[in-house]
This record gives C-alpha cells, structure tokens and sequence, in this order.
C-alpha cells in the first residue's frame, strides 16, 4: 500500500489503520481492501472510507479487544478522515460465497470508535464491489479470495433492500427525519435504481445523474437537493430535515417501489 488515494492525510489514516491491524491479529490477517466510492472511483472529500478486512478465521475475544483499542486511536487522530472510516470484517470463508450473507460481522460505523456485530457489509452488493473494483491495503488481489456475484444475486439483493428499506422508513419516518438521513435517502435510491436496471454497483454520484437523466424531471430539483446536501453529516444528522423535501423523499420512495418490477 503506497498511495491507495489522491488524499494524503487519508493515505497516512490508512497507514496507521493497516499496521494497527497488522499489530492486532498477526498472522491471522489475510488481507484488506477499500470499497464503496474509493473502490468504484466516484468519490470526494465528502465520501466515506468504506473498507473490508478479512481474517483466517472467526476472531478470539482478544484479538477483538485489540482492535476496539487500534480504532479508537485512529478515530482520536488529528485529521478529519479517521473518523468517516466504516467497514466489516469478514473471515475468509464467510467472504468468499453470497451464501454468507446475512451472518453478523465486527463492523465499524461511520463516525463511530467502536466495533459491533452488525450485517451491515455482509452483502451481494459489498462482495460485488470488492471483488470488481476493491483497492488493495493488503494481501493479495480481491478476486483470490471472492467468487463472482451473479447478475441475478445482485439485482434481486438491490430489489429487496429498496422494499425493505423502504418499508423501514414509511412506516416509521421519525427515525429519519433529519438533513442528513433526507439526502441519503434520495441519493441511495438513485443509485439503487440505476444498479437494478445496469446490473452493477455504481455510485451515488452516478446513480444522481442517471436518475436526473432518466427519471421523470420533476424530481430533478430534490436530487441536486440531495447532493448539496452531503458535506458536514455530523452536523446535518443533528438538524430536522426541511418538511417539505422530507415529505417529498417519502414520495420518491413510494414512486422507486412502485417502479420496479421484483427480478426473477
């Protein structure tokens, strides 16, 4: 790993991420990649470091004592980057196969300094991603170790997660009536929409203009809304959503579910 990003300070967060690990599980550590936007080459200053690390096996309750210690150094780093980290841990057997999904991981939150046991990354979609585009921090090249993710698996994952998700936040929308949830919301299912019909990850940034170009124009003004509003989301997950754009990102959620017919 030498300069997996055009940002340096994050490249020395990455640095100190990966001999933290290093330090942490030894021998145990197979390899480690950056996801998401880094990985599909979409990306900004505004963008999470999304990352998968993979083990040789479950992690012993030390070695997971020693990396809650590794993170919250990190997060405690004097640079903005440490703490927009977010990613998963995944033993090399679970990783490989879709048929893994669904298994709890050690995973790290965006803007938080600790592990927990979430399924968060444990998807179609992230093994896609690694798999294709991942950027590697360490180990070998990320097709060693993912099987590929079939066209079906992927478009069928991205059609559930719309509906469910979208189900999540209809009936309760209290839980997500903030800035920064109201334009993550309308971002996600751009994306979302523009991978069900591609057949591919791609991203936010591409999913926007497709579905600026594709869709019908009268959401045009709510997905530049959207856009503009990314920067800042420590600040903007603590402010109310405008009730306007928040009622009209239910809409487009009720419009996304109700476009897209379910893959076979």
């Amino acid at each position: 790993m030498m300069h997996p990003t055009p940002y340096p300070e994050l490249n020395v967060v990455l640095s100190e991420l990966i001999s933290g690990i290093k330090g942490a599980l030894g021998d145990v550590l197979v390899a480690a990649y950056l996801q998401g936007s880094f990985a599909v080459g979409d990306f900004d200053e505004h963008s999470d470091v999304d990352f998968v690390v993979v083990s040789r096996r479950e992690l012993f309750t030390g070695e997971v004592d020693a990396l809650q210690g590794v993170h919250a150094r990190i997060y405690d780093l004097e640079c903005g980057w440490a703490q927009h980290l977010e990613g998963s841990y995944f033993p090399e057997g679970v990783l490989r196969q879709c048929d893994g999904r669904g298994k709890q991981l050690w995973y790290l939150e965006h803007g938080d300094r600790a592990l927990v046991r979430s399924e968060h990354c444990n998807t179609a979609v992230v093994r896609w991603t690694v798999r294709e585009h991942g950027v590697v921090l360490a180990g070998p090249p990320p097709e060693e170790l993912v099987d590929p993710v079939s066209v079906d698996v992927l478009r069928r994952e991205i059609w559930e997660t719309m509906h469910d998700w979208g189900r999540k936040i209809l009936n309760e929308p209290e839980r997500f009536g903030n800035r920064f949830y109201q334009s993550f919301i309308v971002l996600s299912y751009c994306r979302m929409l523009h991978d069900l019909q591609a057949g591919r990850v791609g991203s936010k940034r591409e999913g926007a203009e497709w579905a600026k170009a594709t869709l019908d124009s009268s959401w045009v003004k709510l997905i530049d809304g959207a856009w503009g509003g990314r920067p800042n989301p420590s600040q903007s997950v603590r402010q109310p959503a405008d009730p306007a754009d928040f009622e009209r990102t239910l809409e487009f959620i009720r419009y996304a579910m109700g476009n897209t017919a379910r893959p076979n």
